[in-house]
């Protein structure tokens, strides 16, 4: 698979997030987020097609450059450590979600609390 192409004024914005690929930068409500590599190559791949659900195999061919082999889970780690990270740097939205079967699709949207004070004991 060819390397995507990296132009260097583009701007990714899904919410609150501003992604700028070309300069490796990630900021949340202005905020710069401090993201490795993959992390940061795997949100600009899920944020070029936000709203959209992304199969794991094209996410892997996008951020590791090769073929998804069987019970790799090395997606399933970096989704979780960048979800972390998002939803730390703005409580209240969830960020990633997962289709079972399908992939992973980048849409913030407000996360519900199991408990409020109506449900509070």
């Amino acid at each position: 698979m060819e390397a995507a192409r990296l132009e260097p004024d583009e701007i990714l914005l899904v919410g609150d997030l501003e992604i700028r690929p070309a300069g490796g930068l990630c900021l949340a409500a202005g905020r710069a987020l401090t993201l490795s590599v993959r992390e940061f190559q795997l949100l600009v791949a899920l944020a070029r097609r936000a709203h959209g659900i992304v199969s794991r195999p094209d996410l892997y061919a996008q951020v590791w450059g090769g073929q998804l082999r069987d019970g790799d889970r090395s997606i399933d780690v970096y989704v979780h450590k960048l979800r972390v990270k998002l939803e730390t740097a703005l409580p209240g939205y969830r960020f990633i979600h997962t289709h079972v079967g399908f992939g992973y699709r980048l849409d913030p949207e407000l996360s519900h609390p199991f408990h409020t004070p109506d449900t509070a004991a």
